[in-house]
C-alpha cells in the first residue's frame, strides 16, 4: 500500500533516511532532524512531500520524498524525486515500483510532464530497475552543488 506520510510518520521517515544514507555509504552525512522534517513536510505551505510504502502487515518499508520542479525547455512543471528507498528486507516485492507509479499518477493528474532523479553511478541494481520501467539515463549531464562557505561567500558578494 502507498500512502501520504503524516506528521506522526516523521520518526520512521528519519529512520529510513538514515538507512538510505548507510546504504549509499554516507551515514555521517545525514544532519536532518525530526524537527527539520516536520517543518519541511508539514508546515503551512510545504515545499516537499513524502509517500510511504507499507507491507501487508502495515509496517512502513519504504519512502519517496519529492517536490515540484520546472523545465524551462519544456515550459511545464515536473516532479523531482529527491530520494526513493525500500528496506533491503522488502525489496523485490513491488514497493519501489508502487512508489514510482504513485508519483507518476501525481504527475499525470497535475499535468506535469516528467519526473527526474539522481542515481549513484555504482548502483547497478537501481539502474536496471529504472530502465525496466522505461526511465532513461541523462548521462550527458553533470551534477553541480554549491554549499557551505562557498554558498555563503557567493551570497555575500
Amino acid at each position: 500500500m502507498i500512502r501520504d506520510a503524516t506528521i506522526d510518520d516523521v520518526p520512521v521517515i528519519v529512520s529510513l533516511v538514515h538507512e538510505l544514507a548507510t546504504y549509499e555509504r554516507e551515514p555521517e552525512s545525514v544532519t536532518a532532524t525530526e524537527d527539520d522534517y516536520r517543518e519541511a513536510l508539514f508546515a503551512a505551505d510545504p515545499k516537499a512531500w513524502c509517500l510511504l510504502a507499507e507491507d501487508a502487515a502495515g509496517e512502513v518499508v519504504g519512502f519517496a520524498v519529492y517536490f515540484v520542479n520546472f523545465s524551462t525547455w519544456v515550459g511545464h512543471y515536473g516532479l523531482w524525486l529527491e530520494d526513493l528507498f525500500v528496506r533491503p528486507t522488502a525489496r523485490g516485492e513491488g514497493h519501489g515500483r508502487a512508489l514510482l507509479a504513485a508519483l507518476a499518477r501525481i504527475a499525470v493528474d497535475r499535468g506535469y510532464r516528467r519526473i527526474d532523479w539522481w542515481v549513484l553511478d555504482w548502483n547497478e541494481t537501481a539502474h536496471r530497475f529504472y530502465r525496466g520501467i522505461g526511465a532513461v539515463s541523462m548521462d550527458e549531464w553533470t551534477v553541480w552543488r554549491l554549499t557551505g562557505n562557498a554558498l555563503a561567500d557567493l551570497a555575500g558578494s
